[in-house]
């Protein structure tokens, strides 16, 4: 045995430092009197320690393993700079004579690590078992071994393990190779997967093969992760998209139709083409008529009438199906604020694949839409119509009369080459019942004059108010005597104006002048005019309270 040098710690011989240096960790020899006699390279740190007197327990545990004579293990905490370092040591007694050896092992980062991975592993399960997320393992045969979630998609693990993933996947045989079985990396592939009910889920998965020392394939294993909802939301966005567009495209051909009455026709035509229909009719709701048609599209054969069906429905977001001779049908009415003012059909070959769910959806939208424009060709209409329209007594006013309905008349005469007659009638003494009984009297009179025409006027004659008391009649279709009839009977009628004279002087009467229209004579609207004011004046100069019958054009 070698005796201690000045440091305390044995001087070793080259026979016990070759027996020491064979343990990878810390060991020391020590003397039956707990001396430190020799270590290895890994025990020089620790011998200060115990000849300091630094491990008491340390001592104490030697001498108790030596009393007892057995090999005794313990594990201690030393406290140095920046922590506390733990200890595994190993003590046998009598190891080398009377000597006895201490095997120290560094297990403070064990201890250290042991909680965080218990911790790590505890946290990774609980994420799992509630995420949506699913870890899996498949085994050489193909089939299920492990399965992280007690419920995947709604199966128990149970129902899955030991099971072939073919058996859940739709159209499992597309997939080459399957994700679950492939033999090389995958990542993030959508399928669809069966649920116990039925319903389908869309699953992403990623996984990595297993293999052996030689490289055989042994199974795989990955994760899934449900992204139905996600995909549900991308299609419904994609559909909505779609929807748009096709809206859009029916609202532009909408928009590039400068006059109104057009407006209409457009978009029968853009929607049967956006939506792949057979035809389209576009209705206007007329009160009290009801829908009338406004605009058609594409092939209307055996289409019944649709305004009845249309009635039918009171509810404006409401659309219908219905299969009428070789068509199937489907429309919505259309409205403006809450009020229904028209509506649309389209219509496919009933053998053909049904309406569906995007198109009624669409169908609808349009509707919306075409509500919004029906209402803006009414509002034209109305403004059309005021324009052409005299404020007090509802008949044309002069520009009307002037501008759009007697040359399109004309027009009309000429290629039926027929006959017609203008009356021009002005009122006799109109100006005394202004002065004398105030002009709303002079508009009762006016009113009166008014309903006086067309009791003598058919419909489809023309009836206008050119100036203050003066107005014209046209009669279509009239030959020139039954012309000069209807102007004696009309004088004849006017004496029940004089009520409105109320006894005075100068009696309220009717002066007409009326000019028959020959189409042969090629005669114009203003040369027309001229006559029936020239014969209407002799009237005047006569005496008034009559009518002169223009002579013929040209003569």
């Amino acid at each position: 045995m070698t005796e201690p040098d000045d440091k305390g710690v044995a001087a070793s011989g080259p026979d016990v430092t070759a027996w020491l240096a064979g343990y990878p960790d810390a060991a020391l020899l020590i003397s039956p009197d707990l001396q430190v006699l020799a270590t290895n390279v890994h025990g020089e740190e620790l011998a200060p320690l115990l000849m300091a007197e630094r491990m008491p327990d340390l001592r104490s545990a030697v001498a108790e393993a030596v009393e007892g004579g057995k090999i005794a293990a313990d594990t201690f905490d030393l406290a140095v700079e920046g922590g506390n370092v733990v200890l595994d040591v190993t003590i046998v007694p009598r190891a080398r004579g009377a000597d006895h050896l201490a095997l120290v092992r560094d297990v403070t980062i064990e201890r250290n690590l042991k909680p965080a991975l218990i911790e790590s592993r505890q946290r990774y399960k609980d994420l799992v078992e509630v995420s949506s997320d699913f870890a899996w393992e498949v085994g050489p045969e193909g089939t299920f071994v492990f399965v992280s979630s007690h419920n995947v998609l709604g199966y128990s693990a149970d129902e899955l393990i030991g099971h072939s993933p073919e058996d859940f996947v739709v159209d499992a045989a597309t997939y080459r190779p399957l994700p679950f079985c492939s033999d090389q990396p995958v990542e993030g592939v959508d399928l669809w997967m069966r649920r116990p009910d039925g319903t389908l889920a869309c699953v992403s998965v990623s996984c990595r093969p297993l293999r052996d020392d030689d490289g055989a394939w042994l199974g795989s294993r990955g994760v899934c992760r449900d992204v139905t909802r996600e995909r549900e939301r991308e299609t419904a966005l994609i559909r909505a998209r779609h929807r748009e567009q096709i809206l859009h495209y029916v609202m532009r051909a909408i928009r590039n139709e400068v006059e109104p009455e057009n407006m209409l026709a457009a978009a029968s035509a853009a929607a049967a083409r956006a939506l792949g229909a057979a035809g389209c009719r576009i209705f206007r709701k007329r009160i009290p008529e009801g829908f009338a048609l406004a605009a058609e599209y594409g092939d209307t054969s055996e289409v019944e009438d649709l305004g009845a069906m249309l009635a039918a429905i009171g509810d404006a977001d409401t659309t219908f199906e219905k299969e009428i001779g070789p068509w199937r049908m489907l429309g919505a009415v259309t409205d403006y604020r809450t009020t229904i003012n028209g509506g649309i059909c389209v219509w496919k070959a009933a053998g053909f694949v049904e309406w569906s769910e995007d198109e009624r959806f669409l169908v609808s939208d349009i509707a919306d839409q075409l509500g919004i424009a029906i209402e803006q060709i009414n509002n034209h209409e109305r403004i059309v119509s005021l324009s052409k329209t005299d404020a007090l007594t509802g008949l044309l006013n002069r520009r009307a009369f002037y501008e759009d309905e007697m040359p399109r008349r004309l027009r009309r005469l000429a290629r039926s080459n027929t006959s017609a007659a203008l009356y021009y009638v002005d009122l006799d003494n109109f100006k005394a019942v202004n002065d004398l009984h105030g002009h709303h009297r002079g508009d009762e009179a006016l009113m009166a004059l008014r309903d006086l025409l067309l009791e003598y006027s058919r419909p489809g004659d023309v009836i206008a108010r050119i100036g203050g008391d003066e107005f014209v009649m046209w009669l279509d279709g009239i030959l020139p005597d039954v012309a000069e009839v209807r102007a004696r009977q009309l004088i004849e009628a006017s004496r029940r104006l004089r009520v409105f004279s109320e006894g005075a002087e100068k009696q309220l009467g009717l002066s007409v002048g009326v000019a028959v229209y020959d189409p042969l004579t090629r005669e114009s609207l203003d040369e027309l005019l001229a006559r029936a004011d020239v014969a209407m004046y002799a009237v005047k100069h006569r005496g008034k309270g009559g009518y002169e019958m223009a002579p013929p054009a040209g003569k």
